[in-house]
């Protein structure tokens, strides 16, 4: 079976999730995507099903990255339902 790489999908996220407090047009376009990252989370995925599954990235191109990308998003995710959003 092919990987992602070779099916040339472009990356539906970004390399990081905003870092700001103000409440971005990116935010805003991943609202399901933190809402499924906060779910996996909550049902005890591991972070490399998450972002591969969610995320839809190929941690064998380089999994340091992968990670960083995942654990931005997981955090945005949690800035958002923890207050960011009414910021």
């Amino acid at each position: 079976m092919p990987t992602k790489s070779h099916l040339n999908i472009p990356p539906l996220v970004a390399p990081s999730a905003p870092a700001g407090d103000a409440l971005t047009d990116y935010d805003r376009s991943q609202i399901l995507t933190y809402a499924r990252l906060l779910d996996a989370e909550r049902d005890g995925f591991d972070w490399i099903e998450a972002a591969t599954d969610i995320l839809l990235l190929d941690i064998e191109v380089d999994m340091a990255a992968a990670k960083r990308c995942w654990q931005s998003h997981l955090d945005r995710a949690h800035w958002f339902v923890d207050g960011g959003f009414a910021a």
